[in-house]
């Protein structure tokens, strides 16, 4: 059965938009040390696309012995990470071209992110695109973040649309599972050095950059 036509493009945030991955990687590594998390980078890639709340329950399980307030770890990590937005925030590759190419075609535009309300500002802000969205939606508003799919069904909703009319740009396999499970369409735009990773099969498509977004819309 052939897929139905596109009407909205719907963007995840953090490593799709704006190149903070790692940053948030580097935060959630010195921030759980300090506090003697001894956690390798490896095993802090496992959470990538999951809302700060779930990151810090995940270690928190992991260690229990560490009796800190989870609302203090996550408020270490979301200032480290708003100071560097603030002070070295840059675009993905091809964003400002990728977002031209949805308007000069008529889609509508949305944000579907993990991020809190106010990593949401500092990005938009940082990267003077806040206008480029019909609808803004945060996984922050909601009792489960990625994987859960509310996050997308919710910017859908806003967008009027149908799930199955959109196609959701995600860089994470937690992103992935939420579009797929959101019955999205799916775009993959993984890291240079994941790029290989088998379990991308789950995505309708793959590539290497926003560049190739004006393309594959032709095809859709």
């Amino acid at each position: 059965m052939q897929a139905p036509a596109i009407q909205a493009v719907i963007f995840d945030m953090d490593g799709i938009l704006i190149d903070s991955e790692p940053v948030w990687q580097q935060a959630e590594f010195q921030v759980l040390h300090s506090l003697g998390m001894s956690v390798s980078r490896e095993a802090i890639a496992l959470t990538t696309g999951l809302r700060i709340d779930q990151v810090v329950d995940f270690w928190l399980q992991r260690f229990p012995k560490v009796k800190v307030d989870p609302q203090y770890i996550a408020d270490q990590i979301i200032a480290a990470v708003i100071a560097y937005i603030r002070r070295d925030g840059k675009p993905m590759r091809g964003v400002v071209d990728a977002l031209s190419a949805c308007h000069s075609r008529g889609l509508k535009v949305g944000l579907a992110t993990s991020s809190s309300w106010d990593i949401i500002d500092a990005v938009l802000g940082k990267l003077a695109i806040t206008e480029a969205f019909d609808a803004i939606q945060s996984a922050q508003d909601f009792p489960l973040g990625k994987p859960h799919p509310e996050v997308y069904l919710s910017c859908a909703a806003k967008l009027a649309l149908a799930p199955s009319r959109c196609l959701a740009v995600e860089d994470s396999f937690n992103g992935l599972i939420a579009a797929r499970a959101a019955n999205m369409q799916t775009l993959i735009v993984p890291a240079a050095e994941q790029r290989q990773d088998p379990r991308w099969a789950a995505a309708h498509h793959q590539r290497d950059s926003l560049e190739a977004l004006s393309a594959l819309l032709d095809t859709l």
